[in-house]
């Protein structure tokens, strides 16, 4: 089955760019701008929660075959040859290595810090709308 082992290989270099990807965002090689897009792409692919969670049929796995690839290809057009090349080395070599469970667990806590952000944003909203509609 040669569609199986290039799917296989395709999805090994997705891995291995969304790595880079990373690695280029923090290399001083790349502008600001493709830093912030870097950052995003490799923040949503390795981040547990999808903007449509997997369980629902067919959109669920929609983000992760069509915007994932879509945010690194993006994200590539904007970095540096010198430094993608750099930063797929530097990936290469992680791939190597297994992961680590500290990871995942900064992951996490990236995305609890966001959400406890927005609901300390978000919150005092509510409770001004709840004193404006008693003063009426």
């Amino acid at each position: 089955m040669p569609w199986l082992t290039t799917l296989k290989e395709r999805a090994r270099s997705l891995q291995r760019d969304t790595l880079a990807v990373w690695f280029a965002a923090k290399d001083k090689r790349t502008p600001w701008y493709a830093r912030g897009l870097a950052l995003l792409v490799a923040a949503y692919a390795f981040s547990p929660i999808d903007l449509v969670p997997d369980f629902i049929p067919v959109l669920g796995y929609l983000d992760d075959l069509v915007l994932i690839p879509a945010g690194i290809a993006l994200t590539l057009k904007l970095i540096p040859a010198e430094a993608m090349a750099d930063a797929r080395l530097k990936a290469e070599a992680s791939l190597a290595k297994p992961a680590t469970w500290w990871v995942t667990a900064l992951i996490i806590l990236v995305w609890i810090g966001f959400l406890v952000l927005i609901i300390l944003l978000v919150l005092p909203l509510f409770k001004n709308q709840s004193t404006i509609g008693e003063t009426s």
